[in-house]
This record gives C-alpha cells, sequence and structure tokens, in this order.
C-alpha cells in the first residue's frame, strides 16, 4: 500500500501562518492537517509514502519521521512547475505496477477507501457540490465510467468537483503520460497540470472510474480552517456524553464542547469553546475564546477571541494594545 502525497506548496493564502511553517502543518481539530491524512493512511496499512517537498520542507520531514514508522521518501521539488511536475518527480518510487493513491497534502478527508482498493482500474476522488462552475468537474460516459475532466466549465456536464484524491492502479500509465506532457512542455495556467496527464490516459483508452468521498474539507484560507475545525470537532465529539476529564483538568474554566485542548496547555480563568483547539504548551490567562485554533506555546491574557488563528510562540493580549505585525497580516478590532 503505497501514496504521494505533494506537500510543496508555499500556502501565500494563509499568511502570515505560513511564514514561519509549512502550511499543512498548521493545526485543525487537535493535530497538524497532516496528520489526519497520515493517521487515516496508518489504519488502512498503508506502509510507504512518498513526500513531495519545497517551502520548509526539512520541517515536515522532521514531523514525519518522529511521529511515524512507515517507510517515507521525500523527494524536493526546487521549482513549482504544478502539480503534474510534483507528482512526476515520484517516478522513481512509484514507476511499477503496483497501486498507488495520491493525496494532496491539504485534502482532510473520509471515505471508505477499502473498497476503491479492490478496483482494478483507476478511479478519481470526487464530491457533488452545488455550483461546478468553481471546480474541475468529471463527465461520465453511459457506463459510468471516466469521459472527460473539464476545468471550471461555464456549463458543469456533472456536479461531481474531483477534490485531490486518486487512485492510480497502473501507476505506469500515469507515469508515461506526465513524461510526454513534461517533454512536450504542455502546460496549463503556465503549470504542468495532473489533470492533463489524467486526460492522456483517457485518451489513450485506459479506463477510469469515480468514488464518492463522504467528507470533504478544505484547509485552504484562514476562513475554511475555522469551519474545518468547527466539523471535525463536531465529528469527534458525536457520542461523547462524559467530559469530566476536561472538567477536571481545568476546574477554574468553563468549557464548551466540542474542543481540543492538548494535556500540556494550562487554562486559567477562561471560557473556551465552543469549537476551538488548543495546541501543546499555550497559555491562557482571563480569556473567553470560541471557534478559534491555538498553535503551540502561544499566550493569551485578558481577551476576548472569535473566529481567530494564532500560531506558535505568538503572544496575544486584550484592552492595551501593542503591536508587532509581520508582512500580509490581517487584524481587525471592535
Amino acid at each position: 500500500m503505497k501514496a504521494i502525497i505533494p506537500v510543496a506548496g508555499i500556502g501565500s493564502r494563509l499568511r502570515p501562518h505560513t511564514h514561519t511553517q509549512p502550511k499543512v502543518l498548521l493545526p485543525v481539530a487537535g493535530k497538524p492537517m497532516l496528520a489526519h491524512i497520515l493517521d487515516e493512511l496508518v489504519s488502512l496499512g498503508f506502509d510507504e509514502v512518498t513526500f513531495i517537498i519545497g517551502y520548509k520542507g526539512e520541517m515536515i520531514r522532521d514531523f514525519v519521521t518522529s511521529h511515524y514508522h512507515f517507510k517515507a521518501n521525500f523527494v524536493e521539488q526546487p521549482e513549482m512547475k504544478g502539480l503534474g511536475h510534483a507528482i512526476w518527480l515520484a517516478k522513481p518510487y512509484h514507476d511499477v505496477d503496483e497501486p498507488v493513491l495520491i493525496v494532496l497534502g491539504d485534502t482532510i478527508f473520509k471515505a471508505n477507501l477499502k473498497k476503491v482498493f479492490s478496483m482494478s482500474e483507476s478511479a478519481l476522488g470526487v464530491h457533488e457540490v452545488e455550483d461546478g462552475r468553481r471546480f474541475g468537474i468529471v463527465e461520465l460516459d453511459s457506463k459510468l465510467q471516466v469521459k472527460r475532466l473539464v476545468e471550471k466549465p461555464q456549463n458543469p456536464p456533472t456536479n461531481l468537483a474531483i477534490v485531490g484524491i486518486y487512485y492510480i492502479a497502473h501507476p505506469q500509465n500515469l507515469f508515461r503520460a506526465l513524461d510526454a506532457i513534461v517533454e512536450e512542455n504542455v502546460t496549463t495556467a503556465g503549470e504542468i497540470q495532473l489533470t492533463d496527464a489524467l486526460q492522456r490516459m483517457l485518451d489513450e483508452g485506459v479506463p477510469m472510474r469515480t468514488f464518492l468521498i463522504d467528507g470533504w474539507y478544505d484547509c485552504g484560507k484562514p476562513e475554511t480552517i475555522l469551519t474545518t475545525n468547527r466539523d471535525l470537532l463536531d465529528k469527534q465529539m458525536l457520542g461523547v456524553r462524559d467530559y469530566s476529564d476536561m472538567a477536571a483538568r481545568y476546574p477554574e474554566c468553563v468549557i464548551k464542547m466540542p474542543v481540543a485542548i492538548h494535556e500540556t496547555a494550562k487554562l486559567e480563568n477562561c471560557i473556551v469553546g465552543p469549537h476551538v483547539s488548543i495546541s501543546a504548551g499555550s497559555v491562557l490567562k482571563d480569556c473567553i475564546v470560541r471557534n478559534s485554533i491555538i498553535g503551540e506555546n502561544a499566550e493569551a491574557t485578558s481577551i476576548i477571541l472569535e473566529d481567530s488563528l494564532i500560531s506558535d510562540n505568538a503572544k496575544v493580549a486584550g484592552s492595551n494594545f501593542h503591536l508587532n505585525v509581520g508582512d500580509s497580516s490581517e487584524i481587525i478590532m471592535g
């Protein structure tokens, strides 16, 4: 069971948080977004994962090797030439007749992949959307085989959006297509696209199906990370009735579930929740926090936080404002 996860992106829409760490290591629902993906793969029995790294790749390498025990390959993408180019760089590890799962590093998902792995054909993960004009769309034929991939069509032929999870039954077909578009420098929007390689496979007669992704969580922007954090916390706490351990840990606080608070975090005289994630080593005193994510070793004092992202080692305090704000930051008061 092998997988390829491209994680070389800069994450410019998540600045200033990505100034100091890669996007896929930002916390959501109690752990880095990459950990949600890897924990799912481990539970399914994956034993080898190839990571396409770039921006702050050493941080990703350190995280993976210190938390997981599967075989991990790391390939650097020196230039951001597109997703197709990133996958093409994994060819030395996967140009064999063994199936491979490709998962984008910021795509947290829930799906019945065991059924997918039993397929003899490649398959694309799709999610039903209301407005297909915003997505890459899969067009099917009368036998429900993939006929065509259409990027952001004005008149979508279906409502099945491509979500960034690809099961490739015979990777040699994919790498042959990628070899061709790299050699011919076939680009879309200036980049070598995986979608173009998949379309070439279809044109060559390679059969391809779809499988439905039950849960698809976007982590591309601050507002969508907070939405994902809320949705995942709701699912994690579904059916849980006993919160006595949480209450015992913070007797001076009011905890409104669902929340994810690391056992090393310290809270004093706070109202926390719902939908709050607090990472290891953080300290909160005299705060009200809801629908927010607090990174590692952060400090918050005498402040009300709502719909907020506080990165690792940051310090925030209320009433009197002393700000040291970096490039591309956003602060809204009042």
